[in-house]
């Protein structure tokens, strides 16, 4: 997940390079922290939280098969 994460961050963004994404695991599902450049954040969120919702929905997917609850927390 956290490689899937990376590499779709990484094509959106102008400043590939400082993007990171940290993994919390907690007692029910795994938090990913997704960390951009300040000058980025718009592009990762995009118009009205569409892109940032289509990410969740990519790795929310990917977890089913899995069998994980995730959740991806954008920080700055």
């Amino acid at each position: 997940m956290k490689d899937l994460i990376t590499v779709l961050a990484k094509a959106l963004v102008d400043h590939p390079e400082d993007v990171v994404v940290s993994e919390v695991e907690g007692k029910d599902e795994i938090v990913y922290r997704l960390s951009v450049h300040s000058s980025d954040m718009g592009k990762v969120i995009g118009k009205q939280g569409r892109i940032a919702k289509a990410l969740r929905t990519v790795v929310t997917s990917a977890a089913v098969k899995h069998n994980k609850r995730v959740s991806v927390e954008i920080v700055s």
